[in-house]
């Protein structure tokens, strides 16, 4: 038990300090990234700061499983040099023994980034966006979805709604160079409003600078009959979960709301396809830390006098890298249906796993 606590405290600082050197180094290049996005002036430097404080977390988050593995190569290459490895063969444990203090960190190092991480990195996401679009004046939202812009429906007693937007914020709840055109159950189009910006609050759309035509029997001249409003509002059925289907990104969504989410989202008659994708993906996060380690450990778990350490190094970076992009490949597969959200989400930790286990028998207890 001493020994394992000793080797999990080791890959625990491994990893904190690994973790530690990527967001300096993130953090650093995003603030230049931040001051070159705006003109001179537009931004201080402590403004250009926060926004990288806001946007890094996401940026390390993605990059995790490459942080796991590299700390793992920090741990075994730092026991293999001061021989510690060696001593704790000749005590009688295997190298599959050793890794159970690894294992079992990365593991509890997996949960607590899906539990705690995935909802921070959600708000802080959101925070970076809204202030990024403050600063900025006229910059297109990088959710835009086509060419003819953003899509919407929502219905009611009186009949049905359709919404397009430009582009919209990031969860969809704000929508610019926005146009509604209402269709009755009896009569057909009703009215249309073109504004220039509407906020969804609380059941409504709060609607800016709009101009309103209305159509029906007796109106023989719609511009004519027209009116103009700096602010006015409409009902709506539609919730904020819901439009974030359309407009908004999985990884918005804290982790312990997304099962509710996507059930709201199937019982509307939305696809949850990518969702559900990116729950699983978050859900198999720990197995790919795990994998990141056995295949870390793997090329690495050997006495630095036999040589080829940096072959070694470099051929448990070529695997866990190859690793880490068949799991992004495999969410694109997933996201577009063309194989399983559960085979794309636990295939990759699954088949690293495996794997590493059978290069650790072989090499190591072969």
């Amino acid at each position: 038990m001493t020994l394992h606590l000793y080797i999990a405290r080791k890959f625990a600082f491994a990893l904190l300090s690994v973790g530690l050197a990527f967001l300096a180094i993130l953090l650093l290049l995003d603030v230049v990234d931040e001051i070159r996005r705006y003109d001179i002036g537009t931004i201080s430097f402590g403004q250009a700061f926060g926004l990288s404080t806001l946007n890094v977390p996401g940026s390390v988050y993605r990059i995790l499983p490459l942080i796991v593995i590299l700390a793992t190569l920090m741990l075994y290459l730092g026991l293999a040099r001061t021989s510690e490895l060696v001593i704790t063969r000749a005590s009688g444990r295997s190298a599959l023994r050793s890794l159970t203090a690894p294992v079992l960190t990365a593991l509890a190092a997996g949960l607590l980034a899906v539990a705690v991480g995935n909802p921070i990195v959600a708000a802080t996401a959101k925070r970076y966006e809204s202030l990024s679009n403050r600063y900025e004046s006229g910059v297109s939202s990088v959710l835009s979805v086509s060419r003819e812009g953003l899509w919407l429906r929502q219905g009611g007693a009186d009949g049905q709604m359709v919404i397009r937007a430009s582009r919209a914020n990031l969860d969809g709840t704000t929508l610019y160079d926005v146009t509604f055109l209402a269709f009755a159950a009896t009569i057909g189009p009703a009215y249309r409003i073109e504004a220039a910006s509407a906020e969804l609050r609380d059941g409504e759309w709060h609607i800016r600078e709009a101009k309103r035509w209305i159509f029906g029997h007796g109106i023989e001249n719609p511009e004519r009959a027209a009116t103009e409003h700096e602010i006015m509002t409409l009902p709506s059925d539609l919730t904020r979960d819901r439009i974030r289907d359309s407009f908004g990104t999985p990884s918005a969504i804290p982790i312990w709301e997304l099962p509710e989410f996507i059930d709201s989202l199937e019982r509307a008659g939305f696809s949850a396809r990518q969702h559900r994708v990116w729950l699983h993906m978050e859900l198999a996060l720990p197995l790919t830390f795990v994998a990141m380690v056995m295949i870390g450990a793997g090329f690495t778990m050997r006495h630095t006098r036999f040589g080829r350490t940096g072959v070694m190094v470099l051929s448990a970076l070529g695997l866990g890298l190859s690793l880490y992009f068949l799991r992004n490949f495999a969410q694109i597969l997933g996201e577009n249906g063309q194989i399983p959200v559960e085979l794309a989400a636990w295939s990759p930790p699954v088949i690293g796993i495996l794997g590493a286990l059978g290069l650790l028998l072989h090499l190591e207890d072969g």
